[in-house]
């Protein structure tokens, strides 16, 4: 997991360091595709995989729960965020 992190900084420092150039301004779109490509090989091996088809009733039901307590988390900080620093008072 390090070095993947690694590489991606390695990549960033790089990307900072070229920036200016022409050929990098230009990868936009055959990232996106490759991304698109890695996604989509992601799916088959999911779909290939029968431990992770078998069990997806239970594991979409805790994404779900996931989702949603991140998401009302979310909404209570920004809340108090905006009670705490930017209502004006009266």
């Amino acid at each position: 997991m390090f070095i993947v992190i690694g590489i991606m900084f390695f990549g960033i420092a790089l990307g900072y360091f070229f920036r200016r150039k022409t050929i990098l301004q230009k990868l936009g779109k055959p990232i996106s595709y490759t991304i698109y490509l890695l996604l989509f090989f992601l799916g088959i091996s999911v779909g290939g995989n029968s431990e992770i088809i078998n069990n997806l009733p239970s594991l979409g039901s805790m994404a779900l729960l996931l989702a949603f307590a991140g998401t009302l988390g979310s909404v209570l900080a920004a809340w108090i965020v905006y009670k705490l620093f930017f209502k004006k008072g009266y």
